[in-house]
């Protein structure tokens, strides 16, 4: 399953609240969460926040969480969760040219992957 297809398998009640565009992407990241590390993968992300594939983290909506990718990161609140994927708001907007990196970052990936 793409990240774009996966994005649109799960209604989001919060689209008509954002103010970031969204983009589509394919990233390891780790969840910090009461102490304990979750490897996650950001399935989409924007200045404002990302939808995770969280598996089996103990995330629960309301919960502050530590999104980590790379050297980087992001304090969040967790707004919502179904099934594997949970939607967070950061805490402070991401500027928008490290999220455009970040986007980069997934396509690079994904074709070394392919390739």
């Amino acid at each position: 399953m793409t990240p774009a297809s996966r994005s649109a398998a799960v209604p989001d009640a919060f689209v008509d609240q954002r103010q970031h565009p969204r983009v589509a992407v394919a990233l390891p990241a780790f969840l910090m969460l009461g102490g304990r590390r979750y490897p996650v993968q950001i399935v989409d992300l924007s200045a404002g926040g990302a939808k995770v594939d969280c598996g089996t983290a103990l995330v629960v909506a309301g919960a502050t969480v530590t999104l980590n990718w790379g050297g980087a990161g992001a304090q969040a609140t967790v707004r919502w969760r179904e099934g594997r994927l949970a939607g967070l708001a950061f805490a402070a907007q991401l500027d928008p040219r490290d999220v455009a990196d970040l986007a980069r970052r997934s396509d690079a990936l994904g074709a070394r992957m392919r390739g």
